[in-house]
């Protein structure tokens, strides 16, 4: 019996050895499978935007979708419950002066007017006993958005939020100061109806702030935000533009060359102290300011450096790289009895190219582009497109590496757009438009950082799961 069941435990060995063997050599001999490729985001043509132009009263308002498509589309311009216009044709500038009064513009377009559209505002202030230049970029409905700038113990600053879209929005308003978080007892958190404009008084949330940052982020819902400067002792007036969002290397590009204050500031909305190293980049090249090379920007605070001195009249951008995030801006304030302010702010690099949609040049008013290229040389196309069917041949500017380039745009009679691409082989490029007017007493001006333009959107991979059917 013992020599029957030893029998039978070797006879099973044997076919389990057989059995590995057999699963041995068809494991070596089955063709690889290659691993399943990552779905990457796919990049997708724009087919709809929405942009709001905050307070356009007697603003000269400039649309413009670039020239290319032939595909139908339309833009709607409606103020309140006013249609100023339907644009239809890409390439062909449409500029007209919003009525008195009228509450923020919403530009909605869809198919080819889509893609690339951009909308600027701009007017001379003469209000509060200013007078300047005040121009600022329609901007598109965000989650988040930064701006930064004097505080309202060195200006009368009005923050304006608009819910553009068919749901109610609640929007968070997180203010920094030079002292730090500012907090109030209020509270600064605002639901907006569908289609609701607000304006609030920022001396309301922060008295005593002599510069500041702000964040308005939206917990549900999208708003557009953005705010108007009216300098104390009559100096100046201008819209700030939006801030690029935290990072730990920003470019703050357009700072206007000339006479007059240059102020930097540099905001943290972390929780630890941290250390920014400025360099300048100029038409001569790129260096660090002289006992300015280093700031330290305090926790949840915002700090200021006179660049003036160091940049000495000349146009320029400014890099910050630090060990966290940061968000920066600049204060231009021109020379004298009776100078105007404009600002700028860090900003993106164009890679899709951008589009300013509203300069002139005659014979008070000029308009220039500030390009920079911080790492390699930069190499972009400009093309000057009117209001009318006359086709203007595009140009191309070379940026050295570290160095910003000025161009002054052409002569153009009326009101023209500039559509700004990077060319095959060109390094990272920034930039900005300035705006100036010379006015008896000063010069009066404003500075719009460029924006990469609403071409295309990266649109999440599409993958199969339970889970889009499965609570």
């Amino acid at each position: 019996m013992r020599s029957l069941i030893e029998n039978r435990f070797g006879l099973l060995a044997l076919v389990l050895v057989a059995l590995l063997a057999l699963y041995g050599t068809a494991a070596a001999s089955r063709p690889q499978v290659a691993p399943a490729a990552v779905p990457r985001p796919e990049r997708v043509p724009v087919a709809s935007v929405t942009a709001v132009c905050p307070a356009p009263g007697e603003a000269a308002i400039g649309v413009l979708t670039p020239p290319g498509s032939r595909e139908p589309g339309t833009a709607s311009l409606v103020t309140g419950d006013r249609t100023l216009a339907a644009v239809d044709t890409p390439g062909r500038l449409w500029r007209e002066e919003a009525p008195a009064s009228s509450p923020p513009l919403v530009v909605t377009a869809s198919g080819s007017m889509a893609s690339g559209l951009e909308v600027s505002q701009s007017r001379r202030e003469t209000s509060g006993g200013q007078r300047g230049l005040a121009g600022v970029r329609c901007t598109e409905p965000a989650a988040s958005t930064w701006l930064i700038g004097p505080g309202p113990s060195a200006a009368d600053v009005t923050l304006h939020l608009s819910n553009p879209d068919p749901a109610p929005a609640v929007a968070e308003i997180l203010v920094y100061s030079g002292e730090g978080p500012v907090i109030t007892d209020s509270g600064n958190v605002f639901t907006l109806r569908p289609g609701e404009n607000r304006t609030i008084e920022l001396k309301d949330l922060a008295p005593s702030a002599l510069v500041m940052a702000i964040e308005v982020r939206t917990a549900s819902g999208r708003v557009t935000a953005a705010a108007r400067a009216l300098m104390n002792g009559g100096r100046g007036v201008d819209w700030l533009p939006v801030s690029a969002a935290p990072a730990t290397r920003v470019v703050v590009p357009a700072v206007p060359g000339g006479e007059g204050k240059r102020q930097l500031l540099v905001a943290s909305a972390e929780e630890t102290d941290t250390l920014v190293e400025i360099k300048a980049l100029t038409p001569e090249g790129t260096y660090a300011l002289k006992d300015r090379e280093l700031v330290e920007v305090p926790a949840g605070s915002v700090a200021t450096v006179d660049l003036a001195a160091g940049i000495g009249g000349r146009p320029a951008a400014v890099l910050l790289t630090s060990d966290t995030p940061v968000v920066a801006g600049l204060v231009a304030t021109g020379p004298g009895a009776r100078p105007d302010v404009a600002f700028t702010a860090g900003a993106a690099s164009i890679d899709l190219g951008s589009v300013v949609a509203e300069n002139r040049v005659d014979g008070a008013t000029s308009s220039r582009l500030l390009l920079t290229a911080p790492e390699g040389a930069g190499t972009v196309s400009v093309q000057v497109v009117s209001g009318t069917d006359e086709a203007h041949e595009p140009f191309q500017v070379d940026i050295p590496p570290a160095r910003t380039a000025q161009v002054k745009l052409p002569k153009i009679k009326g009101t023209f757009a500039v559509v700004v691409r990077p060319q095959p082989g060109s390094g990272p490029v920034y930039g900005g438009r300035v705006l100036e007017e010379r006015l008896k007493g000063g010069a009066a001006l404003t500075v719009q950082p460029l924006a990469v333009a609403r071409i295309w959107a990266m649109v999440p991979p599409i993958a199969e799961s339970a889970a889009t059917v499965l609570p």
